[in-house]
C-alpha cells in the first residue's frame, strides 16, 4: 500500500497522465498506467462486502475506521463521530416543497452491514478527470474571494444566489436535472458555504452533477472542499483523505436515478451543511441521513474553524474554449419560473452555532451571473413553489 508520505510524488504522476489524457483522449501509456493503478490501490481499501449497481457502478463497504480520512496527518488520532451532536435541527423535514418530490434514497435497495460505511469505488475515469472538477471549483472560489478582479473565467460560468453574512450552514432543496453535456463539459448545482481570500480561501460544497466522462450523463450527487484555495488541499468526493464517510446507504457519487422534465415531475434533494456546535465538524446531511463530515481539524482558524461568511446556491458550468457552453439547470432562463426553470427553494441559513434556523429575506440575496446572455440567476416569490427560491440557468451556447 502507498504510504501517505509518497502520496505527492505519487499525486506528481497523476498529473502527467491528465496531461496526457487531455492532449491525446486515448488509452494510457502502459508505463503511467501503472502508476495510475497504484494510486487506485492506494484510494480503494479493503472491501467487506461489495455490490454493483444496474448503473454499472461498484460500491463497497469498508471498515469505518480504515476508510481513506484517517490517511490524512491532522485525522491520525481522530475519533469517528457516529452523528452529529445538534441532528435534530437539521434532520426534521418540514415539508418546505409541497410541489416538487423528493428523491427516494438507496441505491437498489443496498446497505452495508453494521461497523462499516458505503463508498463508491474509485475508477481509472474518476482520477483522470479529477483534474478538471478541481479546477472547476477553485475557479469560482477564486472569483468570489477576489470579487471577480483578475481572475481568468475562460470556460467558466455562474448562476447563484449568495448570502453576505456570517453564518454555521445552511440547508435548502436543489431540483435535480440531467442537462445534456459533451465528453469535456460538465454542468452542476450546488450549495456552497466559504470564508477567507484567495489562497486563505476555505469552501465545502455539496449538490448534484453531470460529466459525462464520469456518468454518462447521469446526475450524481457530489461534494467538494478546501482549505487553501484548492492550492494544495481539497479534493472532489472521497478522491484524498479528509471527508469522513458514515453513511451505510448513500455514498458520494451517488446516482439520482428520477430527475426533474421540463414542464412534468420536478425531482428534489434536501441537502445541509452545517458546522456542529460541540465539534466544530462540518456535517453533509441528505434528507435525513446523515452521509458524512468534514472534521473541524481539515480547516483553520481564520477559515472554516468559527463558521462561513458566505453562502451560495446555484448552477455552474465549464466548457472548453471554442466548444458551446451546455445547458445549466434545465437550460431554460430564471423568466420561465416552476417547471420550467431550475430552482433552489425552502432555503434556511443557520445565523448562530446552536444550528438554530431562519428564513433569510429574499431581499437579502445578491443574484450573481458571469454570463448573463446564456446564464442568469433571479429571486422569485412564486406560489407554485413554497417560500422564495432562486431560479437559475440558462441554454448556454457561449464561446471563449
Amino acid at each position: 500500500m502507498v504510504s501517505f508520505d509518497k502520496l505527492p510524488l505519487l499525486t506528481f504522476s497523476v498529473l502527467i497522465l491528465f496531461i496526457v489524457a487531455e492532449s491525446h483522449k486515448k488509452v494510457l501509456v502502459e508505463d503511467n498506467g501503472k502508476e495510475l493503478e497504484r494510486l487506485l490501490n492506494y484510494v480503494n481499501r479493503p472491501a467487506i462486502k461489495s455490490f454493483q449497481t444496474k448503473f454499472g457502478d461498484i460500491l463497497d463497504c469498508i471498515d469505518i475506521n480504515k476508510q481513506l480520512a484517517f490517511d490524512h496527518p491532522m485525522l491520525k488520532t481522530h475519533s469517528v463521530q457516529l452523528r452529529p451532536t445538534n441532528t435534530s435541527k437539521w434532520t426534521i423535514n418540514n415539508n418546505n416543497s409541497k410541489n416538487g418530490r423528493f428523491v427516494p434514497f438507496g441505491q437498489d435497495g443496498i446497505r452495508c452491514p453494521l461497523g462499516t460505511v458505503i463508498v463508491k469505488r474509485i475508477t481509472h475515469e474518476d482520477v483522470i478527470q479529477a483534474h478538471r472538477l478541481k479546477s472547476m471549483g477553485s475557479k469560482y472560489s477564486r472569483y468570489v474571494s477576489s470579487k471577480g478582479n483578475n481572475i481568468d473565467l475562460t470556460g467558466y460560468h455562474f448562476a447563484v444566489g449568495e448570502f453576505k453574512y456570517d453564518n454555521y450552514g445552511g440547508k435548502a432543496n436543489l431540483s435535480i436535472w440531467e442537462p445534456e453535456v459533451s465528453p469535456t463539459q460538465i454542468s452542476s448545482a450546488s450549495m456552497l458555504v466559504a470564508t477567507g481570500n484567495y489562497e486563505h480561501f476555505e469552501s465545502i460544497r455539496a449538490g448534484w452533477i453531470v460529466y459525462q466522462w464520469l456518468n454518462k450523463n447521469h446526475s450524481r450527487l457530489f461534494t467538494y472542499w478546501t482549505a487553501d484555495g484548492f492550492i494544495k488541499t481539497g479534493c472532489f468526493n472521497t478522491l484524498c483523505p479528509g471527508f469522513v464517510q458514515v453513511s451505510t446507504k448513500i455514498p458520494l457519487g451517488y446516482l439520482f436515478n428520477q430527475v426533474s422534465t421540463y414542464g412534468g415531475k420536478q425531482y428534489e434533494i434536501e441537502i445541509s451543511i452545517f458546522q456542529d456546535s460541540k465539534t466544530g465538524d462540518w456535517w453533509l446531511v441528505v434528507f435525513n441521513e446523515n452521509v458524512g463530515y468534514w472534521p473541524k481539524s481539515l480547516f483553520t482558524e481564520v477559515g472554516l474553524v468559527h463558521g462561513a461568511s458566505l453562502i451560495s446556491y446555484g448552477g455552474e458550468v465549464y466548457s472548453p474554449v471554442k466548444e458551446k457552453s451546455p445547458h445549466m439547470g434545465s437550460g431554460h432562463f430564471p423568466i420561465e419560473g416552476y417547471l420550467k426553470a431550475a430552482y433552489v427553494n425552502g432555503i434556511e441559513v443557520a445565523d448562530e452555532i446552536d444550528g438554530k434556523l431562519s428564513k433569510p429575506p429574499i431581499s437579502t440575496v445578491n443574484p450573481l451571473s458571469t454570463t448573463p446572455n446564456c446564464y442568469k440567476a433571479e429571486t422569485k416569490s412564486d406560489s407554485k413553489v413554497p417560500y422564495d427560491a432562486i431560479f437559475y440557468g440558462g441554454p448556454g451556447g457561449c464561446t471563449f
